[in-house]
């Protein structure tokens, strides 16, 4: 019975930990930009478009942000494409998003690229007409934008480096294959504790067509709809 009853304080106790780690009070929606509000509000609500086979695959990041939770730990998640350019930072920027609207604490995303290039400059005008606001802080080839999704968190810092560069997690951290691509060229992502493949259209292929700006508001919203979903789960 005395370790009966042990075993069911340290399952409280457990408990109690995770709910102030996630702090499942209410979504913060005044931790978002209040220009990107609208576009959240609607994301919310998109989440049975997500195919149930879809939802499977995000359920695997769920699972090992919790996990990483549990343990006391921060879920570090680096979202991998090839060249850093379009679909990771997307992934990476709608993650830092859904965080601050939830109110969780304990996940960081980066994103990085097999190779380097540059954050392409429709990503960027992809964003800005959700309503973040980006500057472009150096100019260059490889430019910094500092994008700021929040009033109360400090600007994410855009541009294109390989996954393991010096701002990025070295280990301990969730390599999110955002590419096929990157998927297949990178058989082993230094330093990480799991790899889970969220392939995600490349909007490229619209590129200097009639098509362009309304493929890359599409996969804009895509992503920005399965982030709020894997943080909504998570917060569950």
């Amino acid at each position: 019975m005395r370790f009966s009853a042990l075993r069911t304080i340290k399952r409280v106790l457990g408990f109690l930990f995770f709910v102030s780690v996630i702090n499942v009070a209410h979504a913060t929606e005044t931790d978002v930009l209040e220009p990107v509000r609208p576009y959240v509000a609607k994301l919310v609500t998109q989440f049975e478009k997500i195919p149930a086979d879809r939802q499977k695959d995000l359920n695997k990041v769920v699972a090992y942000i919790n996990a990483k939770l549990k343990a006391h730990e921060t879920a570090q998640l680096t979202f991998i494409c090839t060249h850093n350019s379009r679909r990771s930072h997307l992934a990476q920027i709608w993650a830092e998003t859904a965080v601050a609207y939830y109110g969780l604490e304990g996940v960081v995303a980066y994103s990085g690229g097999t190779e380097t290039t540059a954050m392409n400059s429709r990503t960027v005008d992809a964003l800005r007409r959700v309503g973040f606001s980006i500057t472009d802080s150096t100019g260059g080839t490889n430019p910094v934008y500092l994008i700021k999704y929040s009033d109360t968190k400090p600007e994410i810092r855009g541009y294109s480096k390989l996954y393991n560069a010096e701002a990025n997690p070295q280990s301990k951290y969730a390599a999110l294959m955002t590419c096929s691509q990157a998927d297949k060229s990178c058989p082993f992502v230094t330093g990480s504790e799991t790899r889970i493949a969220i392939h995600y259209d490349d909007p490229k292929i619209a590129d200097n067509t009639p098509e362009e700006k309304a493929l890359y508001d599409e996969r804009t919203e895509q992503i920005g709809r399965e982030m709020f979903y894997v943080i909504s789960q998570v917060i569950k």
